[in-house]
């Protein structure tokens, strides 16, 4: 896929990663719909950058643990920037520290409604809002897909649906619409950690040291162009899945 000239929607792209990613898509010239919820700050400054580059952006807020919201989100996209969607980015997410023993109900509701149920119903509306030509989709899990991590239970089987969803998009909407996912590891650390957590990721990294958010970036960037590509989830981890 040429980049230069297509729309896609980016969510969670007022913050962190998914702001980076935005970010990415704007250097190489796609106009891009900038979600957010609460990150309306960032979302600002990611709409600027577009403008300053020269490519169409918009900015729509949407809370994605609605799945009305979440399926609605793509359309309103494609009619911000004029033109059928080619790319959607789902990133918007909730990371929660909560220990399997403190979780209730209400902490599974929560995380799961965002991180999954709405990453579906926006990669449901995203499908829609691509029309005939169709386009690329691409989702965020994380290393705990893969790895669980003690304190995080319901943060890790949301991610792990992530890397099973993307396999089952990736059928249900073949050929049309390819679906795939990125699973970064230690690229943007927790708010809170200090360096003590620093230091004890990096010696558990193979390649020594943490990644960037545009490491992210660039493995988002290779699905998106990769044609022959689909089903698929690229781990960006330095190699700490290895150990």
């Amino acid at each position: 896929m040429e980049l230069r000239g297509r729309n896609a929607l980016v969510t969670g792209a007022g913050q962190r990663v998914g702001r980076a990613i935005a970010y990415g898509l704007i250097r190489r010239g796609v106009n891009v719909a900038i979600h957010y919820h609460r990150s309306e700050r960032g979302a600002k400054a990611t709409m600027m950058e577009g403008e300053v580059a020269g490519v169409r952006v918009a900015m729509l807020k949407a809370d994605l643990g609605d799945a009305g919201a979440a399926e609605e989100l793509p359309a309103r996209a494609a009619q911000a920037l004029g033109g059928p969607l080619d790319i959607a980015v789902l990133s918007a997410a909730v990371m929660e520290r909560r220990p399997l023993e403190d979780v209730t109900p209400a902490d599974w509701d929560r995380v799961i409604d965002l991180n999954l149920r709405g990453t579906f119903f926006a990669a449901k509306g995203a499908a829609a809002a691509m029309g005939a030509r169709g386009g690329a989709i691409v989702a965020l899990a994380d290393l705990s897909s893969f790895r669980p991590w003690r304190h995080y239970p319901v943060h890790t089987v949301s991610k792990a649906g992530v890397v099973a969803l993307t396999q089952q998009l990736a059928k249900a909407l073949a050929p049309r619409v390819r679906v795939n996912a990125v699973a970064p590891g230690a690229v943007l650390l927790p708010e809170g950690w200090g360096e003590d957590e620093k230091a004890k990721l990096v010696a558990s990294t193979p390649l020594g040291r943490l990644g960037t958010p545009d490491d992210v970036v660039r493995a988002v960037l290779f699905l998106v162009e990769s044609d022959y590509v689909t089903g698929t989830t690229v781990v960006v981890d330095g190699g700490r899945l290895l150990r």
